[in-house]
């Protein structure tokens, strides 16, 4: 196909005109948003979330504890799975 053709026909139905779509009697109607319970009760919990704490630093110095006192010990099983969920999600 040649593009001068498609050029032509383009050109025949005006396909690059806009076009104004008014309807009779909606002239003043306006663009509205409406969010969900689910998108509100969302934005709440992402809002409580991020001002929360990531780091708890009660279980840090409890860790800490044990790594110093030699009692802290994990197995491979656990480090597995751990690596496994943030590999996989």
């Amino acid at each position: 196909m040649k593009i001068d053709a498609y050029m032509q026909v383009n050109q025949l139905y005006n396909t690059n005109k806009t076009r104004k779509n008014t309807k009779p009697g909606k002239e003043s109607s306006r663009d509205s948003l409406e969010i969900s319970s689910f998108g509100s009760a969302y934005q709440v919990a992402k809002q409580a979330a991020s001002q929360g704490s990531d780091v708890r630093a009660d279980r840090v110095k409890e860790i800490q504890a044990q790594l110093a006192s030699g009692t802290y010990n994990v197995t491979i099983e656990d480090v597995a799975d751990k690596m496994a969920d943030r590999l996989l999600s």
